[in-house]
């Protein structure tokens, strides 16, 4: 039976080449279904290589994800190359590839430029699956990253299918060294040169009493400008991802310390 397929295969037949063709795109197609299998297992040989360090969970599912689109794109382009070759002589598949490269290239640029940015991802790190970004004005988190579209989902529910080629600036909420946790006070303009020492003693203070806070914060006033009341801003620094959470807090704490001092706030 194998020496009748392998005859079949063999011989110049028209029914031989759909065979052929039928079981390279079978080939491709079975490589596609283990594209992600495959992908883990070059992201563990590459792991391996850099002496057992562990890489992220999103940036993990982030290369996983773009190692199996480049594995089925390369399986099917193969197939497509592989089923010409029954067809056309060497040289002449050569000409064609070489031509048929230079027209999509004309024809396709902005296609080719989403394929060359997302190959761009597997060195860079722009952002990884789980990241709350902004790309093209669009705020969301990013769901999939493959090597031609990222998407994103926004907030208010709706799935973006972002162009590789066309991310040019990308905001990354999820990554930075603190968070802002700056809040405004209004005073009295009599009570200001009792304020600012008792401020100032806080901010020190509030490092040890707030373990999310990075530094003492710094007092400025905004606007500068000085009637019956002013207007101080602290500018506090917390830990990356907890500012908002911070500056109840931060109120809470000064509220506290200027009412012990005597201090009122104004409207």
């Amino acid at each position: 039976m194998l020496e009748q397929i392998l005859a079949l295969w063999t011989t110049p037949t028209w029914w031989s080449y759909l065979l052929r063709v039928v079981a390279l795109f079978l080939l491709a197609w079975l490589v596609y279904r283990f594209s992600w299998s495959l992908a883990d297992r070059l992201l563990r040989v590459g792991q391996l290589s850099k002496q057992g360090r562990q890489m992220r969970p999103e940036r993990y599912q982030t290369l996983r994800s773009l190692f199996a689109s480049a594995i089925t794109i390369l399986a099917f382009l193969a197939a497509v190359i592989l089923t010409l070759s029954q067809f056309v002589r060497a040289e002449t598949l050569i000409w064609m590839v070489g031509l048929f490269s230079a027209a999509f290239g004309l024809g396709a640029r902005p296609l080719i430029s989403d394929f060359l940015t997302g190959i761009s991802f597997l060195f860079e790190d722009p952002f990884d699956v789980g990241d709350k970004v902004a790309l093209l004005a669009e705020e969301g988190v990013v769901e999939k990253v493959n090597l031609r579209t990222t998407m994103l989902r926004s907030p208010s529910g709706e799935l973006l299918v972002v162009p590789n080629g066309e991310i040019r600036l990308v905001r990354n909420y999820s990554r930075g060294l603190f968070s802002p946790a700056t809040i405004t006070l209004k005073l009295a303009a009599g009570d200001l040169p009792q304020a600012l020492p008792v401020l100032e003693t806080l901010g020190k203070e509030a490092v040890m009493l707030l373990p999310n806070l990075l530094e003492p914060w710094r007092i400025i006033s905004e606007s500068g400008e000085m009637g019956q009341q002013t207007e101080l801003t602290l500018l506090a620094k917390a830990r990356f991802g907890m500012g908002a959470e911070m500056r109840p807090r931060l109120l809470a704490l000064v509220h506290e310390r200027l009412q012990e001092t005597g201090i009122q706030l104004t409207n």
